[in-house]
């Protein structure tokens, strides 16, 4: 049930991510708000791989044999048939809107095939198939790991806030080669590198659970003070960029986002914080609620929300209204229930045209059987 809760509070903090960005139409965005929608949820990505890992590892026994061509054919069903029907969808979208048909011709077309580029949020996905087509090394590794997980999984939480850094702050597409220089453009969109940590972590916290469990519950403490460091130092950092060295807002959000030093430490503590909130005690009736259905419903969510945000934000800028804090907060509650509403829409079509659930969720429900 947990992990179940993490997936709903984070599809609820990607859906704040994206109503950010929206916000900065208005020149005087509300820095505050600004900061809750783009920092303290900077979590949300990395911890879907958490999430991704806890689920694949949960019931893996990495003695067993394992059968990798039955294990690639069911997820290349739930993630690249979604993946390849919701980059079409929106790339018709964008036809529609735009009357640009150039995406559908080379090279654009596999730029955005490859890429993930038919809608920003997309990329997710393509990282997720690259992370399914290497699950057999990922086993070798996580049976290496959990010899001596703490340390194991230091070295690497090293390593990956250097290689983060260095893809983040240094490495620029400046090469010579062209597609040398689109691969390195477009990284942030397909290297599991970037993830590497947050998915071993829910892999070794799957495969070790129980130790996983006991060690959240004893240090309870320690996962409290590490979660409000890690916050305080993000959000220090964030006004920081804006006081001292007078970055805007969305250069601000930029620099200090989840591959950063301080966010890949705020993911982590995030990520001990919630498990420990969410494995400690039920929760009000309202917020299970709420977050179970958020989790249930997180993909498709997750997939149709930024063409909700579309046309919220073309009836807004109709209506001559700004983006104050407000308006941005309502479009935050609108496209999240309007979403879910789709979602759901979805779930109860599936069950009499299951086609729509297999080409929409990569998920197959059995119709009704006669007389239920």
């Amino acid at each position: 049930m947990a992990i179940e809760y993490i997936r709903g509070i984070s599809m609820l903090g990607v859906i704040g991510i994206h109503t950010g960005a929206y916000s900065l139409s208005n020149p005087k965005v509300n820095i505050h708000l600004f900061a809750l929608l783009e920092i303290l949820t900077r979590f949300s990505v990395p911890i879907f791989f958490f999430a991704s890992a806890f689920g694949l590892f949960f019931t893996q026994n990495l003695t067993a044999r394992f059968n990798y061509k039955d294990f690639l054919f069911r997820r290349l069903r739930t993630v690249l048939v979604p993946y390849l029907v919701w980059s079409i969808i929106y790339m018709i979208h964008y036809t529609f809107v735009s009357g640009d048909n150039s995406i559908w011709y080379p090279p654009l077309l596999y730029e955005f095939a490859f890429f993930g580029l038919a809608s920003y949020q997309l990329y997710f996905l393509i990282i997720l198939l690259w992370f399914y087509a290497l699950m057999p090394l990922w086993r070798i590794i996580v049976s290496y790991i959990i010899q001596h997980p703490v340390r194991n999984l230091s070295i690497i939480l090293l390593l990956q806030i250097l290689f983060n850094y260095y893809s983040s702050y240094i490495l620029h597409a400046d090469f010579s080669n062209h597609y040398i220089n689109k691969l390195i453009y477009h990284r942030l969109s397909y290297w599991i590198f970037h993830y590497l940590f947050i998915f071993l972590l829910g892999a070794v916290c799957a495969v070790k659970y129980e130790h996983f469990k006991e060690l959240i519950k004893n240090h309870q403490t320690t996962v409290k003070n590490f979660f409000y460091l890690t916050l305080s130092g993000i959000l220090s950092y964030y006004y920081y960029l804006l006081f001292r060295l007078h970055y805007t807002p969305e250069a601000a959000v930029n620099t200090a986002h989840q591959l950063s030093p301080i966010g890949v430490l705020y993911t982590l503590s995030t990520t001990f914080f919630l498990f420990m909130i969410f494995s400690k005690e039920k929760l009000p009736l309202g917020a299970h609620n709420i977050l179970s259905r958020f989790g249930e419903h997180s993909y498709v969510v997750y997939l149709v929300h930024p063409l909700v945000m579309y046309y919220l934000i073309n009836y807004i800028t109709g209506q001559n209204l700004m983006m104050t804090a407000l308006v941005t907060i309502a479009f935050y509650i609108t496209t999240t229930f309007l979403s879910l509403a789709f979602s759901l829409v979805v779930k109860k079509a599936s069950i009499f045209l299951p086609i729509i659930s297999l080409l929409l969720t990569g998920s197959k429900l059995s119709k009704p059987k006669s007389g239920v």
